[in-house]
C-alpha cells in the first residue's frame, strides 16, 4: 500500500498515489475571520502542488477562496454540484486562474490520470454559511488507485456510512472542530472511533482538530483544542483494535502500510 498521507492541519492533507497528488480542502492562512491559527506552521508553498484538489462542502474553511487561488493553472477542481451557483466568486476565481472545475454528487466518480475519484455522501450541513441556500451537499471522497483512501472532510455519524463509502485502506477522519463546541453533523473522537469500527480500513488519520481556535477563547474548555488526537487514538485502540492509527504532527507524512 504505496500511499502516502500529509497531514497540513484542519482538513488539509494530500494524498499521493501512483505518482498522482491529490489535496483536500486546502486552507492555507493564519487567520480567516474569527478564526486563528494556534498550532503548526502555515503550510509551504509545495502543499499546493497538486494535480487534484477535493473539495468537501462549501463551509469557509474548507471551500477557501485565497487558498485556492494559490493553485497552478490547470489543476483539477471537485466541488459539490451547485458550488458554484451557490458561490459565485468561484466561477470567477477558477476562470481567472486557469482551474478546472468539476462539480460532482454522492457516487459520481471522476478519473484523475491514474485514480479514480469517487464523491459519497456526508453528514452535515454543506451550505454556504451563514445565509446560503441549501443547493450543495456536503460529501467525502474516496481515492483508489493502488490504495483506496476515505477523506470523510466534515460528517457525522450515520447508519449506511461504511456501505456508502466501501472497503478502504486508509482513512482521514475529522475527531475534533474549531470551537469548544460541535454541533450536529461532526465526529468527535468518540464517534469517529465508531466510524473508525464500522469502516474498518488497514490504517487511520485523524484529522480536522487542534489547528484553529476563535480569537479571544484560548482559555473557554481548551482540551477541545488539544485532546481529540490523543483521545481518538485511546478509543481506536478499544473499538477498532486492528486498524493501525497514525496521529500526525502538522507538516508530517506517513506511508500507512510501510508504518504499520
Amino acid at each position: 500500500m504505496p500511499v502516502e498521507v500529509t497531514w497540513w492541519g484542519h482538513a488539509t492533507c494530500t494524498v499521493e498515489d501512483s505518482g498522482v497528488r491529490v489535496l483536500t480542502d486546502p486552507l492555507f492562512v493564519r487567520r480567516l475571520a474569527h478564526l486563528r491559527r494556534r498550532r503548526g506552521e502555515l503550510p509551504p508553498p509545495e502543499a499546493a502542488r497538486a494535480e487534484a484538489v477535493l473539495v468537501s462542502h462549501l463551509h469557509s474553511d474548507h471551500l477557501h477562496l485565497p487558498s485556492l487561488a494559490r493553485l497552478a493553472p490547470g489543476t483539477r477542481l471537485l466541488v459539490p454540484r451547485g458550488a458554484a451557483r451557490s458561490v459565485p466568486a468561484l466561477k470567477r476565481l477558477t476562470d481567472r486562474a486557469g482551474l478546472r472545475i468539476t462539480e460532482v454528487g454522492p457516487g459520481d466518480e471522476v478519473q484523475v490520470e491514474d485514480l479514480v475519484v469517487r464523491a459519497v455522501p456526508a453528514l452535515h450541513d454543506g451550505r454556504r454559511l451563514p445565509l446560503g441556500p441549501h443547493r450543495s451537499p456536503a460529501l467525502g471522497y474516496v481515492i483508489s488507485g493502488e490504495a483506496r483512501t476515505y477523506f470523510a472532510g466534515d460528517t457525522g455519524l450515520f447508519d449506511s456510512m461504511a456501505d456508502e463509502v466501501g472497503p478502504v485502506d486508509v482513512a482521514l477522519l475529522p475527531v475534533g472542530g474549531w470551537g469548544p463546541y460541535l454541533g450536529h453533523g461532526h465526529l468527535d473522537a468518540g464517534r469517529a472511533a465508531q466510524a473508525l469500527a464500522s469502516l474498518a480500513p488497514r490504517a487511520a488519520v485523524p484529522v480536522h482538530y487542534g489547528t484553529y481556535w476563535p480569537i479571544g477563547m484560548d482559555g473557554i474548555r481548551p482540551h477541545e483544542f488539544y485532546a481529540p488526537g490523543e483521545e481518538f487514538v485511546r478509543k481506536a485502540a478499544r473499538l477498532a483494535p486492528q486498524v493501525a492509527v497514525h496521529r500526525l504532527g502538522h507538516g508530517e507524512r506517513v506511508r500507512p502500510e510501510a508504518a504499520r
